[in-house]
């Protein structure tokens, strides 16, 4: 080997051409989940306006061949995107299955579980928390789950209010 060749074989820029292809299957991928979102979900998504037409787009294609070509095009306009880390960020937040989803589960659980033991007190530090939340809504979902709790009955307010909350933080966490 040459020492032109060594050079770039050692280049901390270098990928094999094996991780070049994984990298662009792991964009196909979120790129997958991405076409698979709800459109009121992708809407807040940061992402360009070429990515957003080209996701737009596939929700046309039916064709099993033209579908995965199109998804390779969606995977390499992915590569050009500024925000990627937050994209896929905010993907997770709408994946059951992943760790991102889940911690915000659980917050919304300690959320509700705190506003339901300790009362008003807790809604102003939501409210500090997620300034866009309704305050006066949010008081009478978690008085309706108190009331609950304490008739020792359980007519869904406590579910109600764990929606709210989670809406309000999906909506608080979305970057864009």
């Amino acid at each position: 080997m040459t020492t032109d060749q060594e050079d770039d074989f050692h280049d901390e820029d270098y990928k094999s051409k094996s991780q070049l292809k994984r990298e662009m299957h792991a964009l196909q991928d979120i790129g997958k989940q991405l076409i698979e979102l709800r459109p009121d979900q992708v809407t807040p998504l940061p992402m360009s306006d070429k990515l957003r037409a080209a996701i737009e787009e596939s929700r046309r294609i039916t064709q099993r061949e033209a579908r995965r070509r199109h998804l390779q095009y969606i995977g390499k306009v992915m590569r050009q995107e500024d925000q990627l880390d937050e994209l896929i960020r905010a993907i997770e937040g709408y994946d059951a299955g992943s760790a991102e989803h889940t911690r915000r589960q659980h917050l919304a659980e300690r959320w509700r579980d705190r506003l339901v033991d300790e009362g008003d007190a807790v809604v102003g530090e939501f409210i500090d928390y997620c300034p866009y939340a309704d305050i006066q809504h949010l008081r009478n979902l978690a008085r309706n789950a108190r009331r609950d709790a304490q008739k020792e009955k359980n007519t869904g307010q406590a579910k109600k209010l764990f929606r709210y909350l989670r809406e309000c933080i999906d909506e608080q966490e979305s970057p864009g």
